[in-house]
């Protein structure tokens, strides 16, 4: 049985709302970022809640945060650089809730814009001696993307699972394997796929379910 509840959380700048799914007995925490929040990105985005439900059919309390200015969330659109102080502080509120003794293993996946954020949040909990267990990025905002846009998308770990849809207008394939290959990192891709994997989720399921680690 999953228990699911929006809550409002204090955060670096002002309010935060958070979507939850928390299975009764939790093997994990995972936080999952969402689309540009100016380009109509929510936490209710379908790449974004197939994740969650994927993430706690294995037992993983999901968090799906609203971003600066998105719901219920205080404050506009920061490029990033706040909304990976809130997520590392909707991190910590989740540990101190669900894990107050620190045994869960912490996962991170994000969609677009949110899988750019979670690359700044796992480098800065490595950094901190507490790495996520696993990264799950889907059509990784990296490089020049429409609208004009520019990412320095960060370093991740080996491992991490990159999923691409080959028809991506949004941000081109072709930005995601510069970014991926000085870093030998796979890239999965998905024929027929675009930005938002419409008519694909079910695939998009499928690689996270084979790829989950052991």
């Amino acid at each position: 049985m999953i228990r699911r509840e929006r809550v409002l959380i204090d955060g670096p700048g002002g309010k935060l709302e958070v979507a939850l799914e928390v299975p009764a007995q939790p093997t994990g925490i995972v936080l999952i970022g969402h689309p540009h929040p100016l380009f109509g990105g929510t936490p209710d985005n379908k790449v974004v809640t197939t994740l969650a439900r994927t993430f706690t059919g294995h037992g993983c309390i999901s968090l799906r945060p609203a971003f600066r200015g998105v719901a219920g969330s205080s404050g506009v659109h920061d490029e990033g650089i706040g909304e990976t102080d809130d997520l590392h502080c909707i991190l910590a509120w989740a540990r101190a809730r669900f894990d107050p003794a620190g045994v869960l293993p912490v996962y991170l996946a994000g969609f677009s814009f949110g899988a750019y954020v979670v690359t700044r949040l796992a480098k800065r909990l490595a950094a901190g001696g507490q790495p996520a267990r696993w990264l799950v990025l889907v059509g990784t905002a990296a490089g020049h993307v429409e609208g004009a846009r520019h990412y320095e998308t960060e370093t991740v770990a080996p491992g991490t699972l990159v999923i691409h849809g080959n028809l991506d207008t949004t941000v081109p394939l072709a930005n995601v394997l510069a970014w991926a290959e000085p870093l030998e990192l796979p890239v999965v891709v998905v024929p027929g796929a675009d930005h938002f994997f419409h008519r694909k989720l079910h695939i998009l399921r499928d690689v996270v379910q084979r790829a989950w680690p052991s």
